[in-house]
This record gives structure tokens, sequence and C-alpha cells, in this order.
């Protein structure tokens, strides 16, 4: 008898999983079927979380050519901080620019965002990889804040990404380290609203990541309908052919998702909204070929039920697991017009 390793049963049972919450416009209409799925989401992903006082705190504002830097800290849940830069371009009198939220993945921290070194190598992740998504922002008349995500940079990853032991620890309570990564999107959006309406368009907020960061732009702009345009990049591939494939980071599980959603099913969440949804052609761990085939089920099952079908774009970059700016930004400002 042939003694298989286990991993390839575990493999078998993943294929075979058919996501019981996929949606079928026969039976219900789209805004139906993501009112109950997004409860479905938030259950799994252990949200909502214990609301706090925000204990909003502004550290620095400097004056930058073309854009005001304000740096803050809040609190996102009790005894858990986040750090924020937000730039603001220099505009028309009484013209607020739309601001996009930039989550980094698994680098030395946000500011990278910046464009900002700090350690041996940082210079290269963001300039060769179009990283720096902060200044391509400003370029752009968009104002960015980049959030600090939970193990990363200052809240434990300084310089390398810390999220295994804080993953397999909220897993014991019943929580996920996504879930907490989500959590402080919206509660970073509450404090745009509260604290910096008089300087943004808090009406037109966004969102963008890559990797680990594409990963939360996904959760995040699934369940918070406040933000209304997204661009994750490197993140998006059915289950079973990316973090079930092969090695990836704890804090990408989800316990119980994929017996309810693939990767399209959360993405479907977001639409009629416009989503640029970035792929490198030679990226490893998030394989094309089932990006395309998630992508294609989210456009003909999803957005095509919806009242915005073209809202959802493609952009295939000539290399790996990294962001492509120039065609997600053209792709992504023909649908934000």
């Amino acid at each position: 008898m042939e003694i298989k390793h286990s991993r390839e049963r575990e493999m078998t049972v993943l294929k075979e999983t058919v996501p019981s919450m996929a949606f079928d416009p026969a039976r219900e209409s789209l805004q139906e079927w993501q009112e109950k799925a997004s409860v479905k989401l938030c259950e799994l992903l252990s949200l909502p979380r214990t609301e706090c006082e925000r204990e909003l705190n502004i550290e620095f504002t400097e004056k930058h050519e073309g854009f005001t830097e304000i740096r803050f800290v809040f609190q996102s849940e009790e005894g858990e901080y986040a750090p924020c830069h937000i730039w603001i371009p220099e505009t028309e009198e009484n013209e607020k620019p739309p601001v996009m939220i930039c989550l980094q993945g698994h680098s030395t921290g946000m500011h990278i965002s910046m464009g900002r070194a700090k350690f041996e190598g940082d210079e290269e992740t963001a300039n060769d990889g179009d990283r720096d998504f902060m200044k391509h922002c400003i370029e752009r008349g968009i104002a960015a804040v980049c959030l600090e995500q939970r193990c990363f940079g200052e809240r434990g990853g300084n310089p390398n990404p810390d999220c295994y032991f804080s993953a397999m620890t909220a897993l014991l309570s019943g929580r996920t380290l996504l879930g907490g990564r989500v959590w402080d999107i919206m509660k970073l959006i509450d404090v745009l609203s509260e604290n910096f309406a008089d300087k943004i368009n808090v009406n037109k907020v966004y969102c963008m990541g890559n990797s680990g960061g594409g990963t939360a732009t996904f959760y995040g702009t699934a369940l918070d309908k406040r933000i209304k345009a997204a661009i994750p990049s490197c993140a998006f591939a059915t289950f079973s052919g990316s973090i079930g494939a092969m090695y990836h980071c704890a804090c990408n599980y989800v316990p119980g998702i994929a017996k309810y959603f693939d990767m399209a099913e959360i993405a479907g969440l977001i639409a009629p909204r416009p989503l640029v949804i970035v792929s490198g052609k030679e990226d490893g761990i998030f394989p094309l070929p089932t990006a395309e085939h998630e992508f294609s089920r989210l456009k003909d099952v999803y957005y095509k039920n919806s009242v915005c079908p073209d809202n959802c774009i493609h952009v295939k970059g000539d290399g790996g697991h990294r962001f492509y700016a120039e065609p997600a930004y053209e792709e992504f400002g023909k649908l934000v017009k």
C-alpha cells in the first residue's frame, strides 16, 4: 500500500469543495445575495470588533513641495494603535481631493508606500515594484493615506513582517488577523470622515494595495461600501490555486472560508463599484491562470448581473509579484471619472 503525504488529501478536499454561497442569478438578485454574503463573511473574519475611543493623536504636520503631510495615530480597538501618514495635494481653493488608502504587503512597513527607505533594500522594493503608491496618487491629484497594517513595520514587524504568531494566536480565541486588518481599514475611514472632512472628499474614498495589502483591499472593500473603488494587486486567484497550493503567510487564511466563498465571491461583494484587479504574468504565488479563471467568474456572474457590468478590469503586468502603476492607474482613471 502506497503511503501518501497527508497534504495531498487536504488539497484534494479543497479542490472538491464547492462554495455553497456562490451567487445564482436564477434564484435571487445580486443585492439580495450581497446582503446575506456580507453577513457570513463578517462572521468568518470575526467582525465586528468592539468599538472604543479613537484617541486620535496628530504627531506632526509638514509642508512639502506639492503636498502637506500629516502623521497621526489612532486606536482601532482597545489597546491596538494604528500609525498613519496622510498626504494632501495642493488643489484649487475649496477643492477637496479624493483619498486613496494605501496598504503595503509583506515588507518592512508603510514607509514603502511613501517611497522612503528605512532598511536595506527598501528603495528597490518601493521603486522597482511601483510600491511607492502615495507618490503616484499625489501626481494624479489624489490624497493618499498609508496605514501600517497589523504585524508590519511599526506594529511588530520591524524590519521583518511578524504575522505567524499573531495569526495563530488569534485563531485560538475565534479571531483572525485578516479580520483585524479589515477592522483597521473601517476605523481609518471613520477617522478620515470625522477629522479630515475639511481637507479631503470623504465621499470619494478608494483603496489599493499589493500582495498582503491587496488581500486586505479585497476584503475591506467587500465589506465597507464607503470605499467607492479599489485597486488590489497580486492577491487574486482561486484558493486552491494560490494559498492552498503553496506556502503562504498564515495571515492569508480564514477558517472554513472555502466552504462558502472563493475569491470571485469576495470580489463579487464589491460589484458594481469600480474594481481594477492587477496580476503579474509571472507571479509565482498568485498564478495568472487561476486569476484569469476567477476573473471570468467575477465578470460573467457578478458584474454582469450588476448595474455597471463593465466596472471591473483585469490588468496583467509583464513581470512577477509586484504592482504595475501605469496600466493600473490608466484603467482606474477610466472607471472613476
